[in-house]
């Protein structure tokens, strides 16, 4: 069974110690850079929530999502009012197993539960080289709406119907 279980002082550790492949280091942020990130965001007023990916019990993962603006300049226009996935990566280890869909789902299924408030989509950005982001994005129903992140293609998914 697929579970976000909050970042915590009994699984911080772990978590910063999850990676990715080589050949994907250049497509997302280490797990560390991501929890400074989150309690940067969180310190300065912003929502940050950061998760460990569990697939029955075993430490797979990391996802940590956002609500709404965080006053950067490169945000794209879906922002206000909506959740974005900001980071998600499933450990080097555990790649090619279909986990990263089941994470994928899981996390739609959190955000559904309106943690923050009620949003009308759920938008994330990934870079354009990263053909196996953009399969996994678009197999969940994810499209591109126009808009870009800094250098990152935004895509979006209509949370409810």
């Amino acid at each position: 069974m697929m579970e976000l279980r909050k970042v915590d002082s009994n699984n911080i550790w772990k978590i910063i110690k999850l990676s990715v492949n080589d050949n994907q280091l250049d497509f997302v942020a280490t797990n560390t850079e991501s929890i400074l990130e989150a309690y940067t965001t969180i310190t300065a007023g912003g929502v940050a929530l950061p998760f460990g990916i569990y697939n029955n019990d075993t430490l797979v993962g990391f996802v940590m999502f956002g609500y709404d603006t965080n006053g950067d300049d490169d945000e794209p226009n879906i922002s206000v009012g909506n959740y974005c996935i900001w980071r998600l990566m499933i450990d080097k280890t555990y790649q090619g197993q279909g986990l990263g869909k089941k994470a994928l789902q899981a996390s739609i299924e959190y955000l559904r539960s309106e943690p923050c408030g009620r949003a009308t989509y759920c938008w994330l950005s990934y870079e354009p080289e990263n053909v196996v982001a953009k399969a996994l994005y678009n197999s969940m129903g994810f499209s591109e709406n126009g808009e870009m992140c800094g250098e990152e293609i935004v895509a979006m998914l209509q949370l409810f119907d």
